[in-house]
């Protein structure tokens, strides 16, 4: 055989390799994630869930029945920055320096500087990370020079409704870059709010650097207490100049449409984490909003959100990767919606479950909770698997084919069986914790939860019930046979209360 045989021949296996399937290039293309985080936002707000809600929710209903809705979904806390923490880490957030309660917007950084997070774990394998929106989780404000002895010397202080204040407004130097932020937990690119949109500072955050100093001051809207946390409201503060509270909801989606646009041709997927500040208060609905729903301003606001998340979606889909893109839609915890509300509006937000945010009960943390993946899930479908917001790390980690590091997303487990409807690979939930704002767990397994203490442990009174001698200590439900928490059979099941006291004992000594 002569030379031209020999390299006809090589040449000839060189194109057979090169054609062959490689398993790795073989692979389906990383779909993209997008998280979408509503705020406050009810389980009987959104229509799909509630035929009932005073509330039109075309959009959400619409995205629900592309994909798989959860109708058993809780918050692992049931205020806002429990939930963020547990959501981005997979873990609890008791178990870090804020055992209960929320950051205010002068609040130091909560995500510890070595812990994993889904973006950090994201970004490590080929993805762009970018959140946008709310995001208190604290950012470590440079202070003053004058003041740094007062920050060390200082304690953490709690207010009456869970919120804590570690820094005065006065000691921060808004000129200089903050040292803790999103970039510093695996984003790439972040646009943020440093905190609810009824706290200050009032301003915003690109890459971790203010877009505008906040060197004006607002008194503060409807600040009586019959209207507090409801309505127009804010507190008094640092603002910059050309803020907007109606135009925020608006601005974080044109921003998304943004993000979304600019790399929906990439070659890398993406994650766009979407913490909207929207429905907690302030309701700020725009004016075409005004008078909409059957349920006052905050339905108005309500149907607000949904119009803008439909609007965004619409983006993702004429961008062309709706196919490979994962869509998860979901709030951070219950609606703050009073008894009076109800009798009002004859609306019930958290549905016919007890309670509202901040609580221990059903009603502060069963949520709306939906995720679409076009091919992948199947539309229209349902689950009643018991999950909760701590299980994105585990989650992803199995999209991606990858584990976690130890001592990361402790309290996560996988759902994409139940997603991909994969029988045999599906598990028995596991046991759910549930923390309110003043500190009371609970825990979650199978038809029974059990709460260790007496009183809402929230906002709904009574929020602490100090028992009699004679009764019990705290509170065991069915929730197959009474959603609503009415019959308490922590005095008749004392089997049951010893087993779950002792599973919760467990988890919180892991």
């Amino acid at each position: 055989m002569n030379r031209f045989h020999y390299g006809f021949i090589a040449i000839f296996l060189l194109f057979l390799f090169s054609c062959s399937p490689d398993k790795k290039e073989a692979a389906p293309d990383k779909p993209n994630i997008i998280y979408i985080l509503a705020d406050d936002l009810g389980y009987g707000d959104v229509s799909a869930y509630n035929p009932q809600s005073k509330i039109k929710t075309p959009n959400i209903d619409q995205l629900a029945s592309e994909g798989m809705r959860f109708t058993d979904a809780h918050s692992p806390s049931s205020v806002c920055t429990p939930t963020r923490y547990g959501i981005l880490t997979g873990r609890y957030c008791w178990r870090t320096k804020l055992p209960q309660g929320v950051l205010r917007g002068y609040g130091k950084a909560l995500i510890e500087k070595d812990r994993e997070t889904i973006a950090s774990l994201l970004k490590e394998n080929g993805y762009t990370t970018g959140v946008i929106g709310k995001w208190h989780l604290g950012v470590d404000w440079v202070v003053k020079e004058e003041f740094k002895d007062s920050l060390q010397n200082g304690k953490a202080d709690w207010n009456e409704f869970g919120m804590m204040t570690q820094m005065d407004e006065n000691w921060v130097d808004f000129s200089q870059k903050p040292t803790d932020g999103p970039l510093n937990h695996g984003f790439d690119y972040s646009y943020i709010l440093p905190a609810s949109l009824d706290m200050q500072p009032y301003c915003y955050l690109e890459n971790d650097v203010l877009t505008e100093l906040p060197t004006e001051h607002t008194p503060g809207n409807e600040l009586n207490s019959a209207s507090y946390a409801t309505g127009a409201f804010w507190r008094p503060g640092k603002i910059t100049k050309s803020f907007d509270f109606y135009d925020v909801l608006p601005n974080f989606i044109r921003q998304a449409k943004t993000f979304v646009e600019s790399h929906a041709k990439d070659k890398k997927p993406f994650f766009l984490y979407l913490p909207l500040a929207a429905p907690h208060s302030p309701w700020v609905p725009t004016e075409n909003y005004n008078g909409k729903s059957g349920a006052g301003e905050y339905g108005d606001f309500v149907q607000m959100v949904d119009d803008q998340v439909g609007s965004f979606l619409k983006t993702i889909d004429q961008s062309g990767i709706s196919d490979n893109t994962i869509v998860v839609f979901t709030s951070d915890n219950g609606p703050f919606w009073k008894p009076d509300f109800i009798e009002r509006f004859n609306h019930r937000a958290a549905a016919n479950y007890r309670g509202m945010k901040a609580d221990i009960h059903e009603g502060g943390h069963r949520i709306p909770f939906m995720v679409r993946w076009p091919g992948k899930i199947q539309p229209g479908s349902q689950s009643n698997f018991t999950t909760t917001l701590t299980n994105l790390m585990a989650t992803t980690a199995d999209v991606l084919g990858v584990k976690l590091k130890v001592n990361s997303g402790e309290d996560s487990q996988s759902i994409l069986p139940i997603l991909m409807n994969d029988k045999s690979k599906i598990t028995e939930a596991m046991p759910v914790v549930h923390h309110s704002s003043k500190g009371f767990f609970a825990i979650r397994k199978g038809d029974w939860k059990l709460m260790e203490r007496q009183g809402s442990g929230g906002f709904s009174e009574p929020v602490i019930i100090e028992p009699k001698e004679d009764e019990p200590i705290g509170q065991l439900y069915n929730l197959k046979d009474d959603p609503s928490e009415t019959n308490n059979l922590y005095a008749d099941k004392t089997e049951i209360v010893m087993e779950l006291i002792s599973e919760l004992d467990k988890i919180r000594n892991r």
